[in-house]
Order: C-alpha cells, then sequence, then structure tokens
C-alpha cells in the first residue's frame, strides 16, 4: 500500500478545502443574511484570481507576490458592496427565484468584462517567492511549501470569522440577522448598510480564495461555474449560515475526492472500478445522501420554511375565446413560415429552436409557478430525452418514431425516482437536491465514455431522409410541442391542477382536506419531467448529436431565465420567454463578440423594471385596459 501516496493526497485534499472554505464562508454568510442565492459569488473568485494576476504583473514581479494577494481581495470586495448597493438591494423583497436570475444575468456581464479586459486565453501565474517556491519532502515524496500554507489558511480565517462574529457588535447583529432580519429592522439596525458589509466580506473572502491561486492554476474565464457549484455543495452540506458546518464540508468533500484519486483504478473480479472518475460526483453524492437524511446540513439548524408574501396571484383561467382563436391563427402562420420563408431558411432553424424552448420552459413552468417547487436541476430530465433518444438509436438502432416516443418514458422514469425523493424536501433544500441529482446525471454522461461517448457525446443523431428533408422535421416539433403544451395546460387547469396549486399556497390545509401533497407533486415531477425529455429528444434530433452540456447546470438556468422573463403568474409566460430568450441570445451573439455581457444586461433591465416577466405586463396593461373601457361605458 502507497502510505507516501495517501498521505500526499490527503495533503492536497487539505488545500484544495481550505480554498473551497473561503469561498463557501462568503456564500454562506451572504445568504445567512440576505436570502439570496448568489449564482455571481463564483464569478467573484474569478476576478479575485485575475485581479491578482493584474496587480502581479503592474507592480513588478514575485516581490511584490504579497501586496498583490492583499490587494485584489479588496478590489473585489468593493466591487461586491457596489454591486449590493446598486442592485441586489432592489430586489431583497423579490421571489427567490427571479433573485437567481438576477445574479446569473450577473455572471454573464462579469464574464464579458473579464473577457474584455484578459481574453480568452488563460493566464499563468508567477510561483511562489522565496521558500515558499520551494517543496518539502514526507515520506520520500515532494510536497509543495505553498500549498502547506494554504492548509493553514483555512482554519485561521474560521477563528477569525467565529471572532468576529462572537466578539464584535457588528458581528451579533450579523448573526441577529442570520435568525431573524426582520426583528433586527425593528430594533432601529440599518439594514442597508448591514447587508453591505456582509456582501463585502462575502466578496472579499472569494477575492481572496481566488487570489490565494495564483500560483497553482491559470485564470480562466470557465472558472466561476464549476466554483459557485462546488461552494452551493458546501454551504447545503455544512448547513445554511453555519461556517463551522461549512469547513467540516469543505473537509469531507475534498478528502473523498482525494481518496478517491489515490485509489486509481480498482479491479474486483470481473469489476473494474475506476475511482478518479467519481471525483465529479462525489461532491453531490454527499450533498444528496445528507439532505435526505439530515435536510438542515451535519451542523445546521432546521429553519421553518415560509412562503414570501408578495402580490396575491391571480387564479389560472382557460384563454378567453378570442385569444383562442388567436393561438389558431399563430399556429396556422407558424405552420405556414416554411411556405413563406423557405424550408431551409434561418427562420425554420430559428422556430424549431423556440418551440423547443417553448415546451422546455413550459414544463419547468409546471413546476416552479403553479407547484410552488423551486428546481435547480430540470437540464436532468431535458437531457435524459436527449441521451435515451440518441443512445437508442446508437446502440440498438431503433427507428425514429419508437425512439422518440421511447425518449420521455426515459425521463419520465428519471423524474419518477429523482421526484420521490425531492418532494421529501421544501424551499432551498429541495432546489439544491434537484441540483445534485442534475449533475451527478451530467457526471455519468461525461465520463462513461464507453456508453455516451463521454465529453464527445454522439453524433449522427438525424431524423429520416423524409423528414429532414423539407420542413418535415419543422412540422413535428411544431405539432409535438404544441401538443406537449396544450396537455400541461390542460392538466394545469383540471382538478388536478387546483389541488396541485393548493399544495403549493397551504400544504397544511391541502392536506386536512384529503390532498395528499408529495404524491401530487411528486405527479407534476413526473409530467414535467416527461414534457423536458421530449424537447430533449427533438433537440438532439434537430442538432445530430448529443453533448453532455444538455445536462449543464446553465440549461437549467436557461429554463429558468425563460420561465421568469415571461413571467410566472401565466400560462403564456413560459412561451412568451422561450421565444425572446432564444430570439435575444441568438441575435446578440451574432451582434457581437460579447453577446453574455449585453444578454446579460438584457436580463438585469427586465428584472429591475418589469419583475412581472413580458407576459405579465402585457396582462396587467390589457387588464387596466379594459377596466377604463368599463368606465366609459358607465352613464
Amino acid at each position: 500500500m502507497d502510505l507516501s501516496g495517501l498521505l500526499v493526497q490527503l495533503l492536497n485534499g487539505l488545500a484544495s478545502a481550505s480554498t473551497l472554505f473561503l469561498v463557501a464562508a462568503g456564500l454562506s454568510l451572504i445568504f445567512g443574511v440576505t436570502r439570496i442565492v448568489n449564482f455571481a459569488h463564483g464569478s467573484l473568485y474569478m476576478l479575485g484570481l485575475y485581479l491578482a494576476y493584474s496587480c502581479v504583473e503592474r507592480l513588478g514581479g514575485a516581490l511584490d507576490f504579497w501586496p498583490a494577494l492583499l490587494l485584489a481581495p479588496l478590489v473585489v470586495g468593493a466591487l461586491g458592496a457596489l454591486v449590493e448597493v446598486v442592485l441586489l438591494r432592489r430586489i431583497y423583497r423579490a421571489p427567490e427565484l427571479l433573485q437567481l436570475l438576477a445574479t446569473f444575468a450577473l455572471v454573464l456581464v462579469i464574464k464579458d468584462a473579464a473577457l474584455a479586459l484578459w481574453g480568452p486565453e488563460e493566464l499563468f501565474g508567477p510561483r511562489a517567492p522565496g521558500v515558499l517556491a520551494g517543496a518539502v519532502t514526507l515520506l520520500g515524496r515532494r510536497f509543495p511549501v505553498y500549498d502547506l500554507l494554504l492548509i493553514a489558511i483555512g482554519p485561521l480565517v474560521l477563528l477569525l470569522l467565529t471572532a468576529l462574529l462572537a466578539r464584535t457588535r457588528w458581528g451579533r447583529l450579523v448573526r441577529a440577522a442570520t435568525q431573524d432580519r426582520e426583528m433586527v429592522g425593528a430594533l432601529g439596525v440599518n439594514q442597508a448598510w448591514l447587508f453591505t458589509g456582509v456582501f463585502a466580506l462575502g466578496a472579499l473572502l472569494a477575492g481572496l480564495a481566488g487570489a490565494l491561486q495564483l500560483p497553482r492554476e491559470p485564470a480562466s474565464l470557465e472558472l466561476d461555474l464549476a466554483v459557485v457549484t462546488g461552494a452551493f455543495v458546501v454551504v447545503v452540506v455544512g448547513g445554511m449560515g453555519s461556517l463551522p458546518g461549512a469547513f467540516l464540508a469543505a473537509l469531507l468533500i475534498s478528502e473523498l475526492k482525494a481518496l478517491c484519486i489515490w485509489l486509481g483504478v480498482v479491479q474486483l473480479g470481473p469489476l473494474t472500478i475506476a475511482f478518479p472518475k467519481l471525483t465529479l460526483a462525489a461532491e453531490f453524492l454527499v450533498m444528496a445522501a445528507v439532505l435526505l437524511w439530515r435536510p438542515w446540513g451535519l451542523l445546521g439548524r432546521p429553519q421553518a420554511v415560509v412562503r414570501a408574501l408578495g402580490p396575491a396571484e391571480a387564479p389560472l383561467h382557460a384563454a378567453a375565446p378570442t385569444l383562442q382563436v388567436g393561438a389558431v391563427a399563430l399556429l396556422a402562420l407558424l405552420a405556414a413560415v416554411p411556405w413563406l420563408a423557405g424550408a431551409d431558411s434561418y427562420a425554420t432553424v430559428l422556430l424549431t429552436d423556440v418551440f423547443i424552448a417553448a415546451l422546455f420552459a413550459a414544463s419547468l413552468h409546471a413546476l416552479v409557478g403553479p407547484g410552488g417547487v423551486h428546481s435547480f436541476g430540470h437540464a436532468a430530465y431535458f437531457g435524459l430525452g436527449a441521451y435515451g433518444a440518441a443512445l437508442l438509436v446508437h446502440w440498438w438502432q431503433l427507428p425514429f418514431a419508437l425512439a422518440l416516443a421511447a425518449a420521455p418514458l426515459v425521463a419520465a422514469a428519471g423524474a419518477l425516482v429523482y421526484g420521490w425523493l425531492c418532494v421529501r424536501l421544501s424551499g432551498i433544500y429541495l432546489a439544491m437536491l434537484t441540483l445534485a441529482f442534475a449533475q451527478l446525471t451530467w457526471a455519468v454522461a461525461f465520463q462513461w465514455d464507453a456508453f455516451t461517448g463521454g465529453s464527445n457525446g454522439l453524433t449522427g443523431i438525424w431524423p429520416p431522409e423524409a423528414l429532414a428533408r423539407g420542413a418535415g422535421f419543422y412540422w413535428l416539433a411544431l405539432g409535438l410541442c404544441a401538443a406537449g403544451i396544450a396537455l400541461l395546460r390542460r392538466a394545469l387547469l383540471a382538478p388536478w391542477g387546483l389541488a396541485l396549486r393548493a399544495a403549493r399556497d397551504a400544504p397544511a390545509r391541502a392536506e386536512a382536506v384529503g390532498i395528499d401533497v408529495r404524491r401530487i407533486q411528486w405527479a407534476a415531477f413526473v409530467l414535467a419531467g416527461a414534457l423536458a425529455g421530449l424537447a430533449g429528444a427533438l433537440f438532439a434530433y434537430s442538432k445530430g448529436s448529443v453533448a453532455p452540456d444538455v445536462l449543464a447546470v446553465a440549461r437549467s438556468v436557461d429554463g429558468l431565465a425563460m420561465v421568469l422573463l415571461g413571467g410566472v403568474q401565466t400560462l403564456a409566460g413560459p412561451l412568451v420567454g422561450a421565444a425572446a430568450f432564444t430570439w435575444l441570445h441568438d441575435s446578440v451573439a451574432r451582434a457581437s463578440e460579447y453577446w453574455r455581457a449585453l444578454l446579460g444586461g438584457t436580463v438585469l433591465l427586465l428584472v429591475l423594471l418589469f419583475p412581472q416577466g413580458i407576459a405579465g405586463v402585457a396582462q396587467r396593461a390589457r387588464a387596466l385596459l379594459e377596466r377604463r373601457r368599463s368606465v366609459r361605458a358607465q352613464p
């Protein structure tokens, strides 16, 4: 047994745990006080690394290494305070999903700002100066001295933060706000500046974690989402608002990954286990297990889930006869597009993408809107449908019709299993469990090279030539998406849909009148998963291939963006949002190299100016117009 290799890997795990803890500590503080799920926290980590690189280059090299590591986190902290004052302060009372959309839009803006300032290439920083550039010998193995410094920084920061929160008035206010921020405001505390200070401290910790990586890894534009996902896992596993819990969770996850790397490939009879491949899934396996066993985390405390009080949601109604006629006319117009614009025109390609996006967004809307279930991992069912169709064609040569019909069943089977586990939780814990399952599915697709094609995916997944030629596939996508959306609308307007909304608004009362809340939410998972799987299968056939990015976090967030842009409180919202988002994404991407910033800025403006969504604005305008007409008609 290679004990020296095990020691080195465990030390590597400790160094990674310190970095992960610094990011998670800032995220935990921000969420505990502001209740905002800050998706942009990973972008602050990325900026810390880029700024440290620039500071070292500008200040003159290795001798100015330490001033750079101190200056970069301070700049990131100041930027965090600015973001809180300008943006987040305006949306504290907005629904959680709208806050998530705003912070994800901020991710897009920061990513393109970094692209404009530092370019697309990875930037390698200098080695640590002096004695930190060397290594020590442990059981015959060399280990970097700088990593020993990182191992010491994690516990040191934990002690400093604990002292700050326990021994200062500001820290006591932060702890009080974590428990009951409304009461803190009632006692006369200036909540605005308290929140700004907490966000600045959290941003500073993320920037410090990034800056400390300067000698270890290159600055890259792809760091943001990877880092924030790991930080979310640590915060949830350790317990929301618990700094010792975050430290314990960071140690547990990092050491588990290190152990997987040390074990390598193990042969157990006919079974070969490649433990290094489990590193991508290890943290999400831990999170899923902890959430199912102890939903409030290892060192967290149970918290009551309180539905945010806002404007009363209008009940869902079937469309008026005039709107139904308009919908039929719109379908007829869309069906005529290949004749009007040409079967191979760009309009038919873009509209096919819109149809698929609309079905995906409508399926997610059924969960997050009428169902009240916040899902951060809806891409799991989209991807299962896409991979289901691709694998049935690639390995078993099933005919197109059978593969397309079976793909939603594959996604529904995944939703059946995942949903059964998810409905046992609620609130942010349920949302994070959906994210865990989505990431586990992504890890399987990404690393199972022999079956799923790994990172390269599967290609050659085309519809039959009779459909591929001309407008056949366009009409098929239009018909299936229209049928799926009609089925979903019918279900939501039926008694089952009324029961689903009752379970969302008043679960205790719903249970009292005989509604099985868990069972009806589970059914919603399965229905939404099947329709998302149908959208995924159509996506795979429209592109001719499938890759792990159909299961990625960004795909789930895109779906949430579509739902929230259109409006959660209307059935037409996800359809309008999907069309707007797809068109914006396509047109902006073709118009500028910095399309992410333009798209993110547009989303931020919509969130701030029209939080009810595009369809919600139209619905309110129509209601206001009808009210004015009725007033004028009165004698």
